[in-house]
């Protein structure tokens, strides 16, 4: 028997702010528990274990049977996954994330009849399921929602036999291609333990450390958005708020300006300051992140209500959407609220950070935390694809999203078949 030993510091009563720091702590008991799990497990020698393995292929629907006990010693992560009932899964493409580039990707594996696996941990929060409208994908019409769309494009993967599980990712392992095990990706979560050839990382970007802002998370979709590009036109004649002092804020804010009656701008830092410094003297940190350019060209706008040195602390609303946002001077104890129709969010709670936080240096990052790849989409490590928003392309679009699972799928079937040439799909089937 193996007893299991946590420290007393890792069970402090459970965090009550936000639901953000509520799933970090349940994470962090989890994988309190995992390792320690893991320490006392490889103290054994080698036993025979009941994990079920599935080898999943190409329209045929996964069989379960138990391993082998003669089969050779497992690796040492492995173990700690061996303490319970767990499926084991064996696939030629391993998608992390259910979005439009992973969805689209599985389409295209799954057409050139390469087993595929989609894990997906809640298709309902994705940039592309929270959208109330999609107006500008081609060929759809703009009364169908976000939501609908990422329905039927899943829907299409699964026709032509993509598995979709819903799993939450802690962890990746990427594996020395030795020739004898072309399984040599492996993707972590609590129910399942899945092997593939080639790995996709499709995660998106709607990460960020700080936690939501009251409200926000309640009227995301109803008037709570991080993408002006995607929703700004809903906007038009009306006033919207955007709060933070990115770049990402300046430019989503200019392109408000195009649609809203009134762009409230509200930055909890000193921006004229920032740009008076600019003007004076070089300063890396202000060079990193605005572009004075873009932040003069916006406040000149004659829509802008710039609120400096001011707080959001919460979106208000009713059962039709945002119908304002709570703001406070910095130094001052007077509230007031702006009425709104709209708030964009850029200094708390969601936005466009990529997701990698499972990736654990897996692969290679840039300095904004995207995930590098080139031309095919393939990263630092070969058999490792990352599409979508999780590079952090400055164009977050579904149909930019869509066509990176395109031609991360052809360079997968590239590489898996050994071909010189990308073989294009254009065989209807």
């Amino acid at each position: 028997m193996c007893l299991v030993s946590i420290h007393p510091q890792a069970m402090l009563s459970e965090p009550s702010s936000t639901s953000k720091s509520r799933q970090t702590w349940h994470w962090s008991i989890f994988l309190t528990v995992a390792l320690a799990t893991f320490e006392c497990a490889s103290s054994f020698t080698q036993q025979p274990n009941s994990a079920a393995s599935t080898s999943y292929r190409h329209r045929q629907p996964p069989s379960t049977q138990s391993r082998s006990t003669a089969e050779p010693a497992a690796s040492s992560t492995t173990h700690l996954f061996m303490m319970g009932e767990m499926e084991e899964i064996e696939c030629d493409v391993a998608i992390v994330g259910g979005g439009p580039a992973g969805c689209t990707c599985a389409l295209y594996t799954s057409r050139a009849d390469l087993s595929t696996v989609i894990l997906d941990k809640n298709p309902a929060v994705g940039a592309l399921a929270i959208t109330s409208h999609i107006a500008n994908y081609p060929g759809v019409d703009r009364s169908m929602s976000g939501a609908d769309l990422l329905d039927q494009m899943k829907t299409q993967a699964i026709q032509y036999g993509t598995r979709v599980e819903r799993a939450q990712v802690f962890m990746i392992e990427i594996k020395d291609d030795d020739g004898d095990n072309p399984y040599n990706k492996i993707v972590y979560t609590p129910a399942y333990l899945v092997k593939a050839r080639a790995l996709v990382l499709a995660t998106g970007a709607m990460g960020r450390s700080l936690p939501p802002l009251p409200g926000e998370e309640k009227y995301l979709g109803s008037g709570v958005s991080y993408c002006a590009t995607c929703d700004g036109a809903f906007y038009r004649d009306s006033e919207v708020a955007v709060y933070g002092a990115t770049g990402e804020a300046i430019e989503e804010a200019l392109f408000l300006t195009k649609f809203a009656s009134t762009v409230h701008w509200i930055t909890p830092i000193d921006v004229l300051e920032q740009l008076e410094k600019k003007r004076s003297m070089a300063n890396v940190e202000f060079n990193e992140w605005f572009d004075p350019d873009v932040l003069e060209d916006l406040l000149d706008k004659p829509n802008v209500k710039h609120w400096n040195k001011v707080r959001m602390l919460s979106v208000e609303g009713d059962a039709s959407g945002v119908t304002g946002v709570k703001v406070k001077k910095i130094s001052q104890d007077e509230e007031e609220i702006i009425p709104v129709e709209g708030a964009f969010i850029y200094g708390a709670g969601g936005g466009s950070k990529p997701i990698t936080d499972f990736v654990q240096g897996a692969v290679e990052l840039d300095e904004t935390g995207g995930v590098i790849v080139n031309a095919d989409m393939e990263t630092s490590k070969k058999g490792v694809f990352a599409i979508g928003d999780i590079r952090n392309t400055p164009y977050k679009q579904v149909v930019v999203a869509a066509a990176d699972g395109c031609i991360a799928a052809m360079s997968i079937e590239k590489f898996l078949k050994g071909r010189k040439i990308i073989k294009v799909d254009w065989v209807h089937r």
